[in-house]
């Protein structure tokens, strides 16, 4: 059975870009624009991998893990890489401490540097 993900990301490019990358690979991939969208399905549970921008309208990344943890689905969710276009700010050391896998700057990955921590994280969760 593929294995299950859910891409969240405000900017429609890269969003639509992670989805069909991760398509192509033959994963279950389902996609959200914001935060309360994501949050929405994320509480139904069994994503395998998230991969959360963490700046976003309506309720960030950081809002999101909250969220989750307070109120964490019957099924539950694997690992979140966080997704964002900065390496040194202080979400990122507060995402991290809330329980966040590790993060991505969007700006400095290719596609296959994409697949190649997706690949790490899923197997790691195995």
């Amino acid at each position: 059975m593929a294995k299950r993900l859910m891409v969240v990301d405000d900017d429609l490019y890269i969003r639509d870009l992670y989805v069909e990358i991760l398509k192509g690979e033959g994963y279950t991939v389902e996609s959200a624009q914001n935060g309360e969208e994501a949050l929405n399905k994320l509480k139904e549970g069994g994503y395998d991998l998230i991969l959360l921008d963490i700046m976003m309208p309506k309720l960030d990344g950081l809002g999101v893990m909250d969220a989750l943890s307070a109120n964490p689905p019957q099924t539950k969710n694997g690992p979140i890489l966080l997704l964002t276009n900065l390496d040194h700010d202080p979400l990122i050391k507060d995402a991290l401490s809330k329980g966040a896998a590790a993060f991505i700057v969007k700006a400095d990955i290719t596609p296959q540097d994409l697949l190649i921590q997706v690949k790490k994280y899923l197997e790691e969760t195995n």
